[in-house]
């Protein structure tokens, strides 16, 4: 079948869905296959891969523990904490994790997921290194090819012997690059793609993401303060889309992770924009992703914030319990915002389609990683005390920092990730097309 290969992800937060949702219609059927809760899955699997998301969630949401919290999740991310880049070294030695990961496939958890894909003789392109791993080892007979959903990753996300692997990898920027190499995989089986970013919000030759980035520079530059500096810039690759902008509140997008933790920054963030909403001078959307808890705690914090008259107009819920729903409206709603505010997921690479990030504080070691990356490229700034919101992110968008932040992250980042993966997997480029290239200014 052609251009067409199994989409493979799992149910674990929203990262690896997420990067997967924009590849859904290279599936066979349209759809992408949950590893972790596919129809007939064995029971054993089922209760393996369970276990696991249980676990993930339950430190996740460890951290808003009084106490003990912090020490809690600390000694959990050891597991899954990423060792220093520099000093460049051999890293490829396997952890104990991917020992673990190993001993469950080679016992046969998985076979039953390898075994359905197999009766298609189409590639397998999946977001998460287990699913990869059962490929290899329960001999998936096609092409594997592993989406990184992070700028940087532990030793586990690489098989036991990465000299002899078959497993590429589908590099969503350079530093995943080089950490590959690290810990041992061949070049020829590393591709600097990008993250797959929703097509929808890029639009045909830059259409969309120009016209909505023109918007938000307009929003987050009313004093021209950046533009007096950098306007040239704007106007060399966004062209004359600044003189189509229409009038709106600026807008606010607070989203928190799959396992709902720092849901407890929308109440202090309510209170400090209380005045604004009230006024309608701000716009802010809490996006409860597909968890009914947080959308009815998102509910309740506005309830007791008083704040229920502008609920359905000026505050929104973002909420839908179906995964792939809830990522279509999702991507709709970041076409009219002007400030996302989430932890340094794997959100820090739609900084790409010009949307500056509000990073709240990361949890685990990759996310200290993003954080790192993302405020290098100047697409970030670490949030202040949501209580104060209505004091410092007018301030902050009164200087222009905001509006260079979006700049820099459109400039710095890569939009064509689902174009390069496609490159990579059906047409055998080895290197696909580099952005700089690609963004041609008017």
């Amino acid at each position: 079948m052609e251009n067409k290969a199994w989409i493979v992800t799992v149910d674990m937060g929203y990262g690896h869905q997420r990067a997967a949702y924009p590849l859904r219609e290279l599936s066979p059927t349209g759809k992408v296959l949950i590893a972790n809760n596919y129809a007939g899955i064995p029971r054993s699997d089922f209760r393996t891969w369970n276990n696991g998301r249980k676990t993930y969630e339950f430190f996740s949401r460890s951290t808003s523990w009084p106490l003990i919290g912090k020490f809690v999740f600390k000694m959990f991310d050891k597991v899954q904490k990423i060792k220093p880049f520099y000093p460049r070294r051999d890293l490829s030695d396997p952890s104990l994790q991917v020992k673990q990961v190993f001993s469950l496939i080679r016992r046969g958890f998985g076979r039953d997921l390898i075994e359905q894909i197999n009766q298609k003789d189409i590639p397998l392109i999946t977001t998460f290194f287990t699913t990869a791993f059962m490929a290899e080892e329960h001999k998936f007979r096609n092409e594997i090819y592993t989406v990184v959903c992070d700028s940087d990753i532990n030793r586990a996300w690489v098989a036991l012997n990465p000299a002899k692997s078959r497993i590429k990898y589908l590099a969503p920027c350079r530093r995943v690059v080089e950490r590959l190499k690290e810990y041992g995989v061949k070049d020829q089986n590393i591709f600097l793609t990008g993250f797959p970013l929703p097509e929808e919000n890029i639009g045909s030759e830059f259409k969309t993401l120009k016209q909505d980035l023109a918007q938000r520079i307009e929003n987050l530059d009313p004093a021209h303060r950046y533009r007096s500096k950098f306007g040239d810039t704007v106007k060399k690759f966004l062209g004359n889309g600044e003189t189509t902008v229409q009038k709106r509140p600026l807008t606010l997008t607070f989203a928190v992770g799959g396992a709902g933790a720092q849901r407890s920054i929308a109440k202090s963030l309510l209170l400090g924009l209380k005045e604004k909403l009230i006024k309608e001078e701000i716009n802010l959307n809490l996006i409860a992703g597909s968890r009914n808890d947080v959308f009815s705690y998102f509910k309740q914090c506005i309830i007791n914030s008083r704040l229920v008259k502008c609920y359905g107009k000026n505050l929104n819920i973002i909420f839908s319990p179906h995964k792939d729903d809830y990522f279509r409206e999702f991507n709709e709603v970041l076409r009219h915002t002007d400030i996302v505010w989430t932890k340094p997921s794997e959100m820090v690479f739609y900084s790409a389609l010009g949307l500056p990030i509000i990073i709240a504080p990361p949890l685990g070691s990759q996310e200290d990683f993003n954080r790192t990356w993302l405020k290098t490229i100047g697409a970030g700034i670490t949030q202040n005390d949501p209580r104060f919101t209505s004091e410092w992110i007018f301030d902050w968008v009164e200087s222009g920092w905001l509006a260079e932040a979006a700049m820099a992250g459109f400039l710095d980042g890569r939009q064509f990730g689902v174009r390069n993966i496609k490159d990579v997997v059906f047409n055998g480029i080895a290197a696909p097309d580099k952005d700089d290239n690609l963004l041609q200014p008017f």
